[in-house]
């Protein structure tokens, strides 16, 4: 009824009464035109008029456009630069009726701010250091965050809300959630829920440098050598522990007074193994301080990274300690020992919050509640292919997940400009990397991916492997190959790149959104030529020793970019299809009303 009595009010000063009276009116001036557009059905501009018409919507459209951009800029009330924003929401702390719930905004030195969530209107204070907590409990709130907290009627839904940034009534910004997960925080950056007692950290670059760069199974006695010339302090974290010759190198140095402290995973998939129990009990028992994250809520999906603090340097491997890893009778592995206090400092930081968290159990609690599962340990034999090599790098930078090591990854893949070689155990074809990937062979950069050949990964791998193929039929350089196992080593676990012949990957980091996100991770860039180098070497050796099972095209491929006409075509191609389909829509509503 509102619409039609909108439809026959004949004041045509306004556009919408004047469409819709229009368009319900149209059937009676349809037939005051039958006789002239019948004449345009049988003339030969009836084409160019549509063109024509068409054309035009266009150009109002597109300056319509322009022209509501630039009136917003240019009535914005905030100073130029600044930049208020919604930085994080605590809608559903583990507390009984939400007490302590609370929102972040950093003002930027902006006043006059307020925020709504649709319902009530909060003023926003400008607060020294410009980021303040809005809490209506602000003693609880104040007791997990380190800035300013004012008092605020700030009542969250765990459902879900919509909140509004505004300054003077002018939106500038704005967040929407559903299903708050508990004690989980919001980051309105990324849009993450980060569990509670997670602090993430930024990309740290520790400077330049020595280094050892080593692989497994080659050369499983640098972890060892390293632990046993420790003087001060060993922090050894990891996902699974089952290594007799790393348990007699930590048992020697607590002999020897070095204090020694171990943090693993608590629940890692399969279950922890009877030879794991064996070599946890042996450094408990000798008072060796071993922790597991395994109290729930989690504040990790899995404590996943292989690092160890020894007194003023650092190692990092792809590879868990245990026989399979470490001990050199599997797994194919890359692994770096840091001669840097610096990266030694920075790891030291990580392994403390790690280990302090309320999901932290001793292991001679945890024991006590865990079922263990019998597991024969690796026995390979394998040759020395590849020796460890001291070397120099330019700068060592500090990846950690969750919080910056997937995206830094991906901004490394995103800048490449000539080449892009990595290994991983697996890789999801329908994932942000290898997406990342292929965007890279789409500029132009030579892709290689070396992929494990284990039996839970062969599936999916197998499907990578199949679309790079495909991909490279297409003409872009792309490809990847599943390794099987063979005289140099069993399967690949690795976890690395190497990438323009100049940066280095090495760490525990799989390749998939979940461990980007969910997990603990730790990976080390190397950023120079000599550890390019010397990876490079070892992943060119594994990919022409199983170059038999690519199923990519051995034909060259065109490494150019498309022409920088083809967009054009395509553009025009759907003008083209947009005058054809209006030409036919409006044949046949002048055919249906003769």
């Amino acid at each position: 009824m509102r619409l039609f009595e909108l439809s026959t009010d004949t004041n045509t000063s306004s556009p919408v009464r004047a469409h819709r009276h229009i368009s319900i009116d149209g059937l009676s001036m349809t037939g005051r035109r039958s006789s002239f557009a019948h004449s345009l059905l049988n003339s030969h501009f009836r084409l160019l008029i549509l063109i024509v018409l068409i054309l035009c919507i266009m150009i109002v459209v597109a300056s319509g456009a322009t022209a509501a951009t630039a009136a917003t800029a240019a009535t914005s009330s905030i100073p130029d630069q600044k930049t208020p924003v919604i930085v994080t929401v605590v809608p559903n702390p583990v507390a009984e009726n939400d007490v302590g719930e609370f929102i972040v905004v950093d003002t930027d030195g902006v006043s006059n701010l307020t925020l709504t969530d649709g319902e009530s209107i909060i003023t926003v204070p400008v607060v020294p250091g410009e980021t303040v907590a809005l809490s209506a409990a602000p003693n609880k709130t104040r007791q997990r965050v380190e800035i300013p907290v004012r008092q605020a009627a700030v009542g969250l839904s765990n459902g879900g809300e919509q909140l509004i940034l505004n300054h003077q009534s002018e939106r500038v910004h704005e967040v929407t959630y559903s299903d708050a997960p508990e004690g989980e925080r919001l980051n309105a950056t990324s849009m993450e829920w980060i569990p509670r007692g997670v602090e993430l950290r930024s990309v740290t670059s520790t400077g330049s440098a020595d280094v050892t760069a080593f692989v497994l199974p080659d050369t499983p006695a640098i972890p060892i050598t390293a632990i046993q010339s420790a003087n001060k302090r060993i922090l050894l974290a990891g996902y699974t522990y089952a290594s007799p010759p790393v348990t007699d190198a930590l048992l020697s140095a607590a002999d020897r007074g070095v204090r020694i402290q171990v943090l693993l995973e608590g629940s890692p998939v399969g279950g922890l193994s009877t030879a794991q129990r064996t070599q946890l009990n042996r450094l408990s028992n000798n008072g060796i301080v071993v922790q597991l994250l395994a109290g729930t809520p989690a504040r990790f999906a899995y404590h996943h990274p292989k690092y160890a603090v020894i007194d003023n340097s650092a190692i990092v491997l792809s590879e868990n300690w245990k026989p399979a890893g470490t001990g050199g009778k599997n797994s194919r592995g890359w692994g770096v020992h840091a001669h840097s206090r610096a990266t030694a400092s920075e790891l030291a930081s990580v392994f403390a919050h790690d280990s302090t968290g309320y999901d932290v159990i001793p292991w001679s609690q945890a024991r006590t509640d865990i079922g263990f599962n019998e597991v024969l340990p690796a026995t390979g034999q394998y040759p020395t292919q590849f020796d460890a090599e001291l070397m120099s790098v330019d700068e060592i930078r500090v990846l950690t997940a969750p919080g910056n090591a997937g995206e830094a990854v991906r901004s490394r893949i995103d800048t490449a400009e000539k080449r892009i070689d990595v290994v991983s155990p697996r890789m999801n074809p329908s994932g942000p990397y290898f997406y990342a990937l292929v965007d890279a062979a789409k500029r132009g950069i030579q892709v290689r991916l070396l992929l494990s050949d284990a039996w839970y990964d062969t599936d999916k791998n197998r499907a990578v492997v199949n679309r790079a193929s495909e991909l490279n039929a297409t003409g872009l350089p792309i490809r990847a190959q599943i390794v099987t196992s063979g005289d140099q080593f069993g399967k690949i676990h690795a976890k690395g790149a190497i990438i323009d012949d100049r940066v280095a990957l090495v760490g525990s980091l799989n390749w998939n959104e979940h461990a980007g996100t969910k997990n603990r991770e730790v990976v080390l860039e190397l950023v120079g030529d000599e550890p390019a180098t010397y990876y490079s070497r070892v992943f060119i050796a594994d990919w022409q020793g199983y170059e038999g099972t690519d199923t990519a095209s051995r034909r060259g491929v065109n490494t150019e970019s498309e022409p920088e006409y083809v967009p054009v075509l395509l553009a025009l191609g759907a003008l083209a299809a947009v005058i054809i389909a209006g030409y036919a829509l409006y044949s046949t509503i002048l055919s249906d009303h003769p």
